[in-house]
């Protein structure tokens, strides 16, 4: 750290220098923080995955459930897939979500 004056006027100087530019170094963050959130709002969201395969929990972490893309009761460890792989999970035995009917969207009925 650089040496401070010991004298009282240089120091209020210096205070009075550092309060100017803590305020000018806030203006600069909240017009970059404001560009930023107005630059975000403008992009759009991703499209959401068509189809998505639920992974399991555990070493093998296979597949315990199909998805349709934007389901509700999608969770973490959902991959997006194509459709091919999720009517391949299907037809293999992996079972559709009750709540989307990934089955019944994609024409794979027991």
């Amino acid at each position: 750290m650089s040496e401070l004056p010991p004298d009282l006027p240089r120091l209020q100087t210096v205070v009075r220098y550092l309060r100017a530019e803590l305020s000018r170094a806030e203006r600069a963050l909240a017009v970059a923080e404001e560009r930023a959130a107005e630059a975000s709002r403008r992009r759009p969201l991703p499209e959401p995955a068509a189809w998505l395969v639920e992974q399991g929990i555990g070493v093998g972490r296979r597949p315990v459930r199909v998805h349709v893309g934007g389901c509700w009761d999608t969770a973490k460890r959902c991959t997006p897939v194509t459709e091919q792989q999720a009517r391949r999970a299907l037809t293999e035995g992996v079972p559709g979500c009750p709540h989307c009917r990934p089955d019944t969207a994609l024409g794979v009925l027991d």
